[in-house]
């Protein structure tokens, strides 16, 4: 349940709050936070880039506009720092690839423009995995980054050093992109709130390695991480949109929450599913949220799911994902994919099988899972006509000890004293994932060791707001941001 919190570990809306009602200066909040970069981010390495002296400039001006009296924007002086992939003019934007270490963007991508025009004050870059390809983050370019919670583990990715900067207490806001819940899971690994927007609605221009024309993707989304839900709401509102091109033809609307209290909310739990089994301390925790909403009046049920095959959902998902990052991936690997495939059995339908089949797809098959796709998304359309969200998890397990030996759908690792495929539990990323459709990540609960666990809030197409408004009762209700022992 939410409480007061240090300055450093308060919401960009409380933040923004002091600002204008004088409490603390633009530049003093910025400096705080500079502060606690130069202490704890030596251990962290969650930021990798910054200008402090721009930074500092920009807040001066924001003080200045406060005292003068001008309206200002709803995150006016809100320190920020945002992940590496999205160009920020002045900084390098490698995606982790060393090939790319001296690409420095000539302006801001539309997401950072959004939000500095929203008065948030961007001083740094955080760190990802190679190509945003993993859910640790590290690479060649910047090193390794380590979890607030437990320094011997991944953050998550590929929004990685998002989720550690914010738990850590080093900004006040972030942004970052999920296509394979690369905005959720670091959420969950490190204890924060993270929203992957329906596929769409807010631009990814800018958000494009090398400098390339960025078209919307399939299936990935930009969008915010906080240390509160109420951030994502007004990040979302910053954030969604067209770019200049598209808005002269249409406008988003998405509907607000129309549901203000728990019980008023009919919600489906699921734990776990048979093509990613989900560890007992994870479920346990979700658990423990549907019986407490239980309490609350909340409609919940354990058996209502969409009318769709899983695995057929995972198989999709995964030759859909692997086939809308195949641009990224060299000549060569792409020309060895194509070997792979020629020689796997038609009946292998492991993940590395999949992935091959996915990096060399044809149109044709394309389409004929496209078609699979959208189906499943009527599927999704119709189990919301009787159910307001789908909770489950976001990811197998807590945060997991890194592991950086060998390729990555070779590593493993421990569910239920278990060793299994670390890339199995894709499937939660998937889940919402490939039928376009929003998701929250809030935390929920911890496990014996200490770790954050998280659930993962999925709504209907187009209710972003739904999935926030959840997300912010539970923050007000059940349980709110923990920031970890060792920064408080």
């Amino acid at each position: 349940m939410s409480k007061s919190l240090d300055l450093p570990f308060r919401t960009a809306k409380q933040l923004a709050s002091s600002i204008r009602k004088k409490k603390i200066g633009c530049l003093e909040l910025l400096d705080l936070y500079v502060k606690r970069v130069e202490a704890y981010n030596p251990e962290l390495n969650a930021v990798i880039a910054s200008d402090i002296e721009g930074a500092r400039k920009r807040a001066k001006a924001a003080d200045k506009a406060v005292k003068a009296g001008k309206k200002l924007g709803p995150l006016h002086g809100v320190p920020m720092t945002i992940k590496e992939s999205f160009d920020v003019a002045g900084y390098a934007t490698t995606w982790g690839d060393p090939a790319f270490r001296n690409h420095r963007a000539e302006k801001n991508s539309l997401v950072a423009q959004r939000m500095i025009d929203a008065g948030v004050i961007l001083f740094g870059k955080t760190n990802v995995p190679l190509n945003l390809a993993d859910w640790q983050s590290y690479n060649e370019v910047y090193g390794s980054t380590n979890n607030p919670w437990d320094l011997s583990r991944t953050p998550g990715g590929s929004s990685g050093g998002s989720g550690a900067a914010l738990a850590a207490g080093l900004t006040g806001i972030e942004a970052g992109s999920d296509i394979g819940a690369s905005i959720r899971n670091p959420a969950h690994y490190c204890g924060v709130y993270g929203h992957k927007p329906t596929w769409g609605v807010v631009s990814p221009k800018g958000h494009a390695l090398g400098g390339a024309v960025s078209t919307s993707g399939d299936i990935g989304v930009v969008g915010p991480l906080a240390r509160g839900a109420e951030d994502l709401e007004i990040a979302m509102s910053v954030m969604a949109g067209p770019d200049a091109i598209d808005g002269r033809g249409w406008t988003l609307s998405l509907p607000k929450a129309r549901k203000k209290k728990l019980r008023d909310y009919k919600v489906a739990v699921l734990l776990s599913d048979p093509n990613a089994e989900v560890d007992q301390s994870v479920q346990d925790e979700i658990q423990k949220l549907a019986d407490f909403l239980g309490k609350k009046k909340a409609k919940v049920s354990d058996t209502a799911r969409p009318a769709i095959d899983t695995a057929e959902l995972n198989d999709v998902y995964v030759r859909l994902l692997r086939a809308a990052t195949s641009a990224r991936i060299p000549d060569d690997a792409y020309n060895a994919a194509l070997r792979d495939v020629a020689a796997l059995p038609d009946d292998d339908k492991s993940y590395f099988a999949q992935m091959q089949r996915g990096n060399t797809l044809s149109h044709r098959t394309w389409l004929r899972l496209n078609e699979k796709r959208h189906r499943m998304r009527l599927a999704w359309d119709a189990f919301f006509d009787d159910y307001d969200l789908m909770l489950c998890p976001v990811a197998v397990t807590a945060a997991f000890p890194h592991d950086q030996q060998g390729l990555r759908h070779l590593r493993t690792i421990v569910v239920n004293n278990k060793k299994v495929p670390v890339v199995d539990q894709i499937f939660w990323a998937g889940y919402a994932g490939v039928a376009l459709l929003p998701a929250s990540a809030a935390p929920i609960g911890q496990t014996r060791d200490g770790l954050p666990i998280g659930v993962q809030i999925i709504g209907r197409q187009y209710d972003d707001y739904t999935c926030i408004e959840f997300a912010k009762l539970l923050e007000k209700e059940y349980r709110s941001f923990v920031p970890p022992p060792a920064y408080q």
